[in-house]
């Protein structure tokens, strides 16, 4: 026994001393590679800030995260809540302060500024191909600056056209198609039909207009904002004046759109539509979950095809995933993200948000998990749509549309002020934010 345990020692050892000196070392020191295996090993944890906050996102998230720890024993994901009012400052308090997550939840507006001061890593290189396969150039465009896309795009918002279901049946109104959907010279016609005595044929919740206004002038390829020999300009053509036009004619000229709607905000007016006092709301795609969640038993509603001009055009804010550059694991970050992205994952989050899912296996996903039920299979059909606005990748933007475009627009609603004002406006302010 004493003899057997003796050679099995050196034989052992030999070993060992062996495999060392064939590693082109003395075996005093680990080689490289043996390093960076034995690191990639070592357990790690990746923090995931996520500002969801409806009950059903977040627990899509909590979800994801627990099916990915259980498969991933040695990269733990924890998530981080952010406050979603306060999501820009506390992002930039964690950047600049050192302590930022490795997994940002974000959104394509608001990453280009983060990008810009090299807070967020180039994911260029990382996104796999078959993701990046799956969801339209257009959205990838709303990610990425400079050639380098800073965030992964994931759930999308429209602004889309509700009905109720029963009024349009009453009055003979076929409903559009993907295949054939309303222009809004028909929006308008159908509007105007359904106005009578005791109810308007539309009520559109304006309180907050510029988000509204900018993203479907794109209908009539209105930009507001040209580049002309590398400085970005504000124009307010007949493409821009579209919109504002048409919405205003339908409050003052048709009398088909409730003038005490255009003060109030997208939720204010559902309480109205449910009481029959609108026959049409118009409003982001998301208003359909608060439909499901809030509208009598017997209610039967539509969310419509996006409206028509030239095109179906909207802009692109898509919800994202980013990965900061402070993150000592970014290839393992990647990987979470994409398994975030898998087909029913997306789906799942997307379903909690009421919002589009942006790659074709989510969509899918999407439309076999509701059946295409409460025009899920007309909201997933928006996505090729959807495609980046020059107003988006602007940095004095944001303040352009709050202290400029937001009060001009409101003002215009309300019949102070004309469409020349507006423009005035319009390209005056630019220059007072600093514009450039």
């Amino acid at each position: 026994m004493n003899t057997l345990f003796r050679s099995s020692v050196a034989l052992l050892m030999a070993t060992v001393l062996a495999a060392a000196c064939g590693a082109g070392g003395t075996g005093a020191t680990a080689t490289p590679a043996a390093s960076a295996a034995a690191t990639q090993a070592a357990p790690i944890t990746l923090q995931f800030a996520s500002f969801a906050w409806q009950k059903a996102t977040v627990d899509a998230h909590n979800k994801i995260v627990a099916d990915w720890n259980a498969a991933h024993p040695n990269i733990t994901v924890k998530i981080v809540t952010v406050d979603v009012n306060s999501v820009h400052d506390k992002l930039l308090t964690t950047f600049q302060g050192g302590t930022a997550a490795d997994i940002i939840h974000d959104e394509s507006a608001d990453i280009g500024g983060f990008a810009g001061q090299g807070f967020l890593a180039d994911l260029t290189p990382l996104v796999p191909a078959d993701l990046k396969a799956d969801i339209p150039q257009g959205i990838w465009d709303t990610v990425t600056f400079d050639k380098k896309i800073a965030g992964v795009p994931t759930i999308l918002q429209t602004y889309s056209v509700f009905v109720n279901k029963k009024m349009l049946a009453d009055a003979k109104v076929t409903l559009p198609t993907a295949s054939s959907p309303w222009t809004w010279d028909q929006f308008a016609q159908v509007a105007k039909q359904l106005t009578t005595a005791d109810r308007f044929g539309v009520g559109w919740g304006l309180k907050s207009p510029a988000a509204t206004v900018m993203s479907m002038s794109l209908n009539f390829n209105g930009l507001f904002f040209y580049n002309e020999g590398g400085k970005n300009v504000v124009k307010f053509g007949a493409a821009e004046q579209q919109v504002l036009r048409r919405i205003r004619d339908l409050a003052y000229t048709d009398k088909s759109l409730s003038l005490t709607t255009l003060g109030q905000s997208g939720p204010d007016i559902l309480p109205g539509f449910f009481a029959g006092k609108y026959a049409m709301i118009v409003g982001g795609n998301y208003v359909a979950q608060q439909m499901v969640e809030q509208a009598p038993a017997a209610f039967e509603w539509a969310m419509l095809p996006l409206l028509k001009g030239d095109s179906q055009a909207q802009s692109a804010n898509p919800q994202t995933l980013s990965i900061s550059k402070q993150s000592k694991n970014p290839k393992e970050a990647m990987q979470f993200i994409a398994f975030y992205m898998q087909g029913q994952n997306l789906a799942n989050v997307a379903i909690g948000d009421w919002l589009i899912p942006v790659s074709g296996a989510a969509a899918k996903a999407v439309t076999a998990t509701t059946g295409g039920k409460n025009s899920w299979d007309v909201n997933v059909a928006s996505t090729p749509s959807l495609k980046l606005a020059p107003f988006q990748v602007l940095d004095a933007y944001p303040q352009w549309k709050s202290q400029i475009a937001q009060p001009a627009f409101q003002q215009y609603f309300a019949n102070k002020i004309d469409l020349d004002t507006v423009g005035k406006t319009l390209i005056e302010g630019w220059t007072k934010v600093g514009g450039q």
